[in-house]
């Protein structure tokens, strides 16, 4: 047998504390794609709505099965949670929440970087702009669910689910009311922030932007129009670096 080969472990059970670590992330990883795999698959052989609903039905066994095999494994449950994040206090829950916040932005910028290496920044933003399209409709659907949003909320609505994006947990934004519009800006964008810092110029996210905000909006109340104050490449005010308003 080739050396190199006899080296390689027959099962887990053979493995040291460090690889049987690797072998959890990998594993872990390799369910997260089989979950989107499956959604896709989905909608690509019933559509968007019927791939939604199934993968509603689908997470919500499959967190319980997995909080009974918790249970199983001598991991105690409490409140539909493990119960060792269920006992935290809120602020240690929040910060849990800003920092799933920034790995999301994180495997974002990365994705990103991956495709812009090997094909150039037009396909890198192609891939931006329509995984957009998706994820954008999906967040406002998961927040309406989250927070028992009726069909038609209005713009009322919209601001409130606004503060529940993942977006939300890592930027400084506000609304304001202007004749019966909600005018939303982006005080602080985090990608923004860091190029300034940098010495360079803003990141051109208007393509992603208009995808990003009416699908959200669409979303959340699909009588919502959207329109684009300012987004970069756009000029805008040093207060803010993207704006859009929202009427109905």
């Amino acid at each position: 047998m080739d050396q190199k080969m006899d080296k390689i472990k027959n099962c887990p059970e053979e493995m040291d504390s460090t690889e049987l670590n690797e072998f959890i992330r990998n594993m872990i990883h390799r369910i997260i794609v089989h979950h989107v795999l499956w959604f896709r698959e989905i909608q690509h052989q019933r559509g968007f709505d019927q791939a939604m609903e199934i993968m509603d039905k689908a997470w919500d066994k499959t967190w319980d099965i997995s909080l009974r095999r918790f249970a199983s494994m001598g991991l105690p449950v409490s409140h539909h949670m493990p119960k060792i994040i269920d006992d935290l206090p809120n602020e240690k829950k929040l910060a849990i929440i800003d920092g799933l916040a920034k790995n999301w932005l994180a495997q974002d910028g990365v994705f990103f970087q991956e495709v812009e290496k090997l094909y150039g920044m037009n396909d890198a933003k192609r891939c931006n702009d329509s995984t957009w399209n998706y994820f954008s409709l999906v967040e406002a659907l998961e927040i309406r669910k989250l927070l028992g949003l009726p069909e038609h909320p209005g713009l009322e609505g919209l601001e409130k689910a606004l503060n529940f994006r993942l977006y939300g947990r890592l930027n400084v934004q506000s609304c304001r009311w202007e004749d019966g519009a909600l005018i939303f800006e982006m005080n602080r964008c985090r990608v923004q922030h860091a190029r300034k810092a940098k010495g360079l110029p803003d990141y051109p996210c208007k393509s992603a932007g208009l995808v990003e905000y009416s699908r959200f909006a669409e979303g959340i109340d699909d009588r919502i129009k959207t329109t684009c104050i300012a987004c970069p490449p756009d000029q805008h005010p040093e207060e803010w670096s993207c704006a859009w308003k929202f009427t109905i």
